[in-house]
């Protein structure tokens, strides 16, 4: 990839990696909300990679990607895609899937 591409996104059509197949953590989670709410002001950009099939996968952030999808559903958060994967993702529980 040669220019950074940001997209505004839902988070809950945000596929988890694989190691994150589960969801965000309970604990995390909450420990997130108390401290920033439903806001995503001044949140930095999550990472994600693209796969074959056009689905985006996080590459981290599962937490504050799934904060946003639960307690302010609709609202889009800001995406960089910084990769562009072989293979399809889509086949992964999204972050709607886990709530």
């Amino acid at each position: 990839m040669g220019e950074r591409e940001f997209l505004d996104v839902d988070p809950a059509e945000l596929y988890l990696p694989g190691s994150r197949r589960g969801g965000a953590d309970v604990r995390k989670l909450q420990r997130q909300f108390s401290r920033f709410g439903a806001s995503a002001g001044r949140m930095p950009p999550l990472e994600v990679s693209r796969g074959s099939d056009g689905a985006l996968v996080l590459n981290d952030s599962v937490t504050r990607a799934t904060r946003i999808a639960r307690y302010a559903p609709g609202i889009p958060v800001t995406v960089e895609v910084i990769d562009e994967l072989p293979v399809p993702v889509a086949q992964l529980p999204a972050i709607g899937e886990t709530l």
